[in-house]
């Protein structure tokens, strides 16, 4: 076989091997591909949209308790606070409010933070900072409720913050339930008030976060006082409310 003949043999089978690597390079690569866009598919087909998955995180958190500890809020003025408190309790856990009155005598509150989070939340975090110490039962009616927790005494005082209802299923169907008193649904605040029995009020309007177990002799004792008839005095006065956790 002459030099000419196995030149141009060599070139072809250089050609045939070279054709032969590019369509491996590429058959190798289309697979790559699939494989990278069926993984792709796979991976989004099980989880949510970007969006999707925020807008659930977001709805979550708005109704969740909120995560315990944070900042204290700034005292912007007497018993007034900038906003209202971080979480300082744990829901986990039994809370009992020990209101001790300055003319004697002494009741206990059980609190409730499993059907009333937040009300329970602002009520110790008001009492651990010494709100209520002075501050009076400046509404008392005969057959109704003793109502207190106004700083100013007048009714329409507070801490300088509002929070929400809570709705839960405790009831006005004895004596003892501790309530928010409110101005309307969702401006909860500072104010509270003790049933001395079952009244037909409506739990949609105020949120039920307590109850007295020891001590009702004391809150019926409490100085009736019907504020729109102007008394000449003030309420009966607390000298402090202490909260112990269980």
């Amino acid at each position: 076989m002459s030099k000419t003949h196995t030149t141009k043999r060599d070139a072809r089978r250089a050609a045939r091997a070279r054709r032969r690597l590019y369509t491996r390079i590429i058959t190798i690569a289309i697979i790559a591909v699939v494989l990278v866009a069926a993984i792709w598919l796979v991976t989004n087909a099980l989880k949510p949209s970007t969006a999707a998955g925020l807008k659930a995180t977001q709805s979550k958190a708005s109704n969740s308790i909120p995560t315990r500890g944070g900042p204290t809020p700034e005292l912007v003025g007497t018993k007034q606070y900038a906003s209202a408190p971080p979480m300082v309790i744990d829901v986990s856990k039994q809370y009992f409010a020990n209101v001790k009155m300055v003319k004697g005598g002494e009741f206990v509150i059980q609190l409730y933070p499993d059907k009333a989070p937040i009300t329970v939340n602002s009520f110790v975090f008001l009492a651990q900072n010494g709100f209520f110490d002075g501050v009076t039962f400046h509404r008392v009616l005969e057959g109704f409720m003793a109502q207190g927790g106004d700083p100013t005494g007048t009714g329409s005082g507070g801490p300088g913050y509002s929070f929400v209802n809570e709705t839960n299923d405790l009831t006005f169907d004895k004596a003892g339930m501790v309530a928010m008193a409110n101005s309307g649904r969702d401006t909860n605040g500072s104010q509270f008030f003790i049933m001395f029995g079952a009244y037909g009020l409506s739990e949609s309007d105020y949120t039920i976060f307590g109850q007295v177990i020891s001590g009702m002799d004391v809150v019926n004792g409490i100085t009736r006082r019907d504020p729109d008839l102007r008394p000449s005095f003030t309420g009966d006065v607390i000298e402090s409310i202490t909260v112990t956790e269980k």
